[in-house]
């Protein structure tokens, strides 16, 4: 069987994810410990028994939905025996590093690490309330390109994440977000919401936590990927170590093309089955109103692990 591994980014995560996951398997214990060895404070604690005002920081809760997602890979691979062999794999922003984690191209160590600096560099680029994002429901690129160009000439305000058709999401300075939303329906938005984040991500304003993150990524060390993973930033494959971290550079201030790497991986690759690893299921909402008629299984329980292990073993 072909199939893609996914890996869900920031707004997934909640108070209490994983836990079943330390109780039940070995390997994802040790993930856990390792996180908190490796960040020399309690993020297990904080993942399981909140507070949620604190888990929802960035910096928190990048390393806490990571780790989440690849205790949940370890457990089925180490305890429930599946032979792991995707076509490829993709994230969602944060989880494009889950991915690249998953592949081997970076230690786990190493990656909580990076991601937990990637969140300090993002809260920092822009003082807090200056820069907010909001959701775009029912519109077309062009009617959204078109509002923020309306309200922001200067690029105050941008596309961010293409997520789905009629799903696209706009990032910037606050005041500017906030009215686009007031004029969303005038440019054939059917709803706009602003969402609880606290920061501009992918944004031009971010471009000062990429440097950053440049920095730190040369302290590490990058192996090819065992599989292609399919870059944020260009939709399009990538495994060596150089265009990776070009592709995780740009992708930090650039949109996330989500609807065109779902389309890439099942048009091109010709992928039907997709198995999302990490706490809830929206990448597989967003697969599903990417590209009908796939197979998704989302897994970050014993029991939901297990159906992927026997999906797994289907034979086409």
């Amino acid at each position: 069987m072909s199939y893609a591994l996914c890996f869900p980014g920031q707004g997934s995560q909640f108070a209490g994810m994983g836990k079943e996951l330390y109780n039940s398997f070995a390997s994802s214990k040790e993930v856990f410990d390792e996180a908190d060895d490796s960040l020399s404070f309690h993020l297990t604690r904080l993942i399981f028994e909140g507070p949620e005002n604190e888990l929802v920081l960035t910096r928190n809760a990048q390393p806490a939905i990571m780790s989440v997602s690849i205790a949940a890979l370890r457990a089925l691979s180490h305890e429930l025996g599946a032979d792991i062999k995707p076509l490829c794999s993709a994230g969602h922003s944060l989880g494009e590093y889950t991915a690249l984690t998953a592949s081997g191209v970076l230690s786990f160590r190493d990656a909580v690490r990076l991601v937990r600096h990637r969140g300090i560099f993002m809260q920092e680029a822009v003082s807090e309330g200056k820069g907010s994002m909001a959701a775009l429901i029912g519109a077309s690129p062009d009617d959204v390109k078109n509002l923020c160009q309306s309200v922001a000439p200067e690029g105050e305000i941008q596309p961010a994440n293409f997520n789905s058709p009629g799903q696209i999401a706009i990032s910037g300075l606050s005041e500017y977000i906030d009215k686009a939303i007031e004029l969303a329906k005038s440019f054939n938005v059917k709803k706009a919401v602003k969402l609880n984040v606290s920061a501009p991500f992918h944004s031009k304003f971010m471009k000062s936590a990429a440097d950053k993150l440049l920095l730190e990524f040369n302290k590490l060390t990058w192996n090819n990927a065992s599989y292609d993973i399919i870059a944020n930033v260009s939709a399009r494959p990538v495994n060596k170590p150089d265009e990776i971290k070009e592709s995780l550079y740009a992708q930090t201030f650039s949109p996330v093309l989500w609807q065109s790497s779902v389309l890439y991986m099942a048009e091109t690759l010709g992928i039907n089955t997709y198995f999302e690893l990490g706490p809830g299921e929206v990448l597989a909402g967003l697969i599903k109103r990417c590209k009908k008629g796939m197979n998704i299984f989302s897994g970050s329980t014993p029991e939901s692990l297990e159906k992927i292990r026997e999906a797994m073993e289907v034979k086409e």
